[in-house]
């Protein structure tokens, strides 16, 4: 983009993240100079992470009531995910762990990174850290479910990798981060 140049960034709300109205000019690919207004919600980056055990051919994902889902016509709410959580100042590895042990119970040892992204860009500033990583009955430290603390009521689900990659022909598996994973892994064969 060239000569961007923002006229006016109003908070329009800072109840847990920062939602901003954000005005700008920019000069378009033919020399133009155009005016645009956007809403901007700044939640931080956050990770993710697809556990697999290639033995069993299984993933572990979690299930969730999720407010926004329900509100846009998901009839419960609920959604079927790959473990994920914001980095919370944390360097994405660290984050991922932290939040794979709360949400899921496993205490993994091993991780790959395997890409960012950026998943919803025309209004949210989250950077997502995407990882895999393989578990195994003796990595189990608990069992899961989130903090009780921070509301979170996680339900932990070993699904066999097949019937989850049904489940997103289906439209079971709705959310976009669990999708990525659920084909990155078998693109790359990783339960093979």
């Amino acid at each position: 983009m060239k000569n961007l140049n923002i006229t006016q960034a109003k908070i329009l709300s800072d109840y847990k993240h920062v939602l901003k109205k954000v005005t700008y000019e920019y000069e378009s690919s033919n020399g133009e100079i155009k005016g645009q207004t956007r809403e901007v919600y700044d939640r931080g980056d956050g990770a993710t992470i697809l556990l697999y055990n290639a033995d069993k051919k299984t993933v572990i994902l979690t299930k969730q009531f999720r407010l926004p889902t329900y509100l846009n016509g998901n009839k419960n709410g609920v959604l079927i995910e790959a473990c994920a959580g914001k980095l919370d100042g944390e360097e994405p590895e660290d984050a991922v762990r932290r939040e794979t042990e709360e949400e899921t119970g496993y205490k993994i040892t091993h991780l790959k990174k395997v890409f960012e992204a950026y998943t919803t860009p025309g209004s949210v500033t989250e950077m997502l850290h995407f990882y895999v990583a393989a578990y195994s009955e003796d990595m189990k430290s608990s069992e899961g479910g989130g903090l009780k603390e921070e509301g979170e009521d996680i339900e932990v689900l070993e699904l066999d990798f097949r019937q989850a990659c049904a489940m997103v022909d289906t439209g079971e598996i709705k959310d976009c981060k669990t999708i990525m994973l659920l084909q990155y892994a078998q693109i790359q064969r990783l339960l093979e």
